[in-house]
């Protein structure tokens, strides 16, 4: 590992000597993600975040790097650690590292490590917190009451459910941005990009085919639709579990089979946890699976399938492929887990593709210019991306792809404005 000293940080990344070999990741994703580039291009020579220090708490990914290019060209100082153990791109950490970025990240960190990392970036002050999964803000106020923090990010639905949990409780200590929450997130990212990643991931680790297979997908929110739409794409049969009856029934209206988990489980061939919960699929389902039922997780913590039961209970465990573990169960029966339980489209895969990260990033970005600009008149609580930031995102995709829409005209505008038809 690469450890700098002085009184500011240098960082801890795995190999500086990758740093050639991520600026291709990275050209690729620039190259790809024409919305965000177009964003960042759009403030010119200003430096909105001149004098911020912001601390990135994201999956260092090649998409990632442009954000954190981008950042860094608005003027703001970045340290940078990653969202997950297992996800880092070491070649993007040097390249990032290779750019004045304190990266403090690499792929196979221990959990200890993991944590010691988002600790690196938080002791330098940071004045704005961008994160994914929400460690690095409970992390931030369990162990860090007198940071000066002006506000913060949340990339995910996971952490998004975590905060808003910290402000019921009174304890939010600065005003957050569900990055999350906008419209050109989840409508696009959850589900085009979890959708199609998630089967990147799933594909690269097992090498099988998924046509005829049974697969369950456990959760309906905006992940589990994608995961769903792409598997009956395979003209895989699609199973739906779901305790929420709205969500249920709109899977089968959208054509699914819906049953409970405990009947799923005798019949699926591939399993894909999708729900943000604790224990989705627990001892009694593992029992009464397949031989040969593959597991996998999409939720962004490791927690929905119990691999603490797989540990307890397996007379054998081996890996047979490089994200691929099969536990062989008390009853003879042998499951496979993929990555470890974690988030299965970047641990074997690269995560979303560059085309719906743009829009999440730009959503980043602007919100982060947002916070630096409007901090003062923010309470402590969490915050949905402003309209005006989702439309503008909106509006540079379609034109980063060259698609133009209406606009509405004066007497549209007077007809909806008015009472009388």
């Amino acid at each position: 590992m690469a450890m700098g000293s002085g009184k500011k940080l240098q960082g801890k990344i795995a190999d500086p000597s990758l740093a050639f070999e991520g600026e291709k990741p990275y050209s690729w994703a620039y190259r790809n993600m024409p919305a965000l580039v177009k964003t960042i291009e759009s403030y010119g020579d200003a430096r909105p975040l001149k004098g911020r220090t912001i601390a990135m708490c994201l999956h260092v990914t090649k998409e990632t790097s442009v954000l954190a290019m981008g950042l860094k060209k608005l003027g703001a100082s970045l340290y940078l650690s990653a969202a997950n153990p297992l996800t880092t791109q070491d070649e993007i950490a040097a390249y990032l590292s290779s750019k004045g970025i304190k990266v403090f990240a690499w792929r196979g960190e221990s959990s200890g490590e993991y944590f010691d990392c988002i600790r690196s970036i938080l002791r330098e002050k940071p004045d704005i917190v961008m994160d994914d999964g929400g460690d690095a803000h409970v992390t931030l106020h369990e162990e860090f009451p007198d940071n000066k923090i002006i506000g913060g990010t949340e990339e995910t639905t996971t952490g998004v459910t975590r905060l808003k949990a910290l402000s019921r409780d009174g304890r939010l200590g600065y005003p957050v941005i569900a990055v999350n929450n906008a419209y050109t997130k989840f409508l696009f990212d959850n589900r085009y990009g979890t959708g199609q990643s998630t089967f990147d991931g799933l594909l690269r680790a097992t090498s099988l085919l998924m046509t005829g297979k049974k697969v369950v997908v456990s959760g309906y929110g905006w992940v589990g639709k994608g995961i769903a739409k792409r598997a009956r794409g395979f003209d895989a049969h699609v199973i739906v579990t779901e305790v929420d009856p709205l969500k249920a029934l709109e899977a089968h209206m959208d054509g699914f089979e819906v049953m409970p988990m405990s009947k799923a489980s005798e019949i699926g061939d591939v399993f894909i946890t999708a729900t943000g919960q604790i224990s989705v699929i627990r001892g009694e389902h593992l029992e009464m699976m397949k031989d040969g039922a593959i597991l996998a997780n999409a939720g962004h913590f490791d927690v929905e399938i119990s691999v603490k039961y797989l540990e307890q209970n397996s007379t054998s465990k081996r890996s047979v492929r490089q994200f691929v573990e099969e536990y062989q169960l008390k009853n003879g029966k042998r499951l496979y887990l993929i990555g470890k339980g974690r988030i299965v489209n970047l641990v074997a895969a690269e995560g979303h593709p560059p085309e719906v990260m743009m829009m999440s990033f730009s959503n980043q970005l602007l919100s982060a210019v947002y916070i630096s600009e409007n901090y003062h008149n923010l309470e402590n609580k969490v915050y949905d991306v402003p309209e005006k930031i989702d439309k503008r995102v909106a509006k540079n995709a379609l034109e980063a792809i060259g698609i133009s829409i209406d606009e509405v005209t004066e007497e549209q505008r007077r007809y909806a404005s008015d009472w009388r038809v």
